[in-house]
């Protein structure tokens, strides 16, 4: 074997290394490195990666969703309805067309915009139903921050839907429309509106 065989550089950083992670971007374009987080109680749950499908490795365990991106939650949401389930791909370019779309649009990452959404939209009270001597009495609960991650996603994702189906409006216009308007706290965006209804009902309730 020749010497010039030997000498094989060495790479830089291998691809599992902690300073590839760190310079990754999502989707090869977006830096998740300085997202910042305004609520204290969700920023747990609204973990950011630069990976965006990890083959349902967080699917083993009970509530290891909240370990994965939240870019991968948001895209596993919108595969959940009888049209687009197991389409993870096509759900993939919904959501990138969308972050396109938000960058355009913004100045700002599509990435911090969606942590802002997720913030804005998800409800702190929401209501239980009691039963005393077999009635149904409604109870004002507070919301685990898991949950509000939860029902932040899914008013984001209905929103979508409703938005784009049997209309000229794309789901990637129709996504990145709920994303700002979430992220601005816009009470007309789909997302607001069921938060603040969930509220309502809760205080009503107390």
């Amino acid at each position: 074997m020749s010497e010039t065989e030997n000498e094989t550089p060495e790479p830089e950083a291998p691809a599992d290394s902690e300073e590839a992670q760190t310079n990754a971007l999502l989707f090869g374009v977006w830096d998740v490195s300085e997202i910042e987080y305004s609520d204290p109680s969700t920023q747990r749950y609204l973990n950011v990666t630069p990976i965006a499908h990890t083959m349902g490795r967080h699917a083993s365990k009970q509530f290891r969703k909240s370990e994965i991106s939240v870019v991968e939650r948001l895209i596993n949401r919108l595969m959940q309805t009888e049209e687009n389930t197991g389409k993870k791909q096509k759900a993939l370019g919904i959501v990138r067309e969308a972050f396109e779309i938000i960058d355009e649009r913004s100045d700002e990452n599509p990435v911090q915009i969606l942590v802002r959404a997720v913030e804005n939209a998800a409800p702190r009270e929401e209501t239980v139903r009691l039963k005393y001597g077999g009635i149904s009495v409604p109870k004002a609960v507070d919301v685990a921050p898991q949950r509000r991650v939860d029902q932040a996603l899914k008013f984001i994702a209905d929103g979508v839907a409703s938005t784009s189906y049997k209309s000229t409006t794309s789901a990637p216009e129709a996504l990145a429309q709920q994303l700002l308007g979430a992220a601005e706290y816009d009470v007309q965006s789909y997302p607001i509106s069921q938060k603040e209804e969930r509220e309502r009902v809760a205080a009503a309730a107390r």
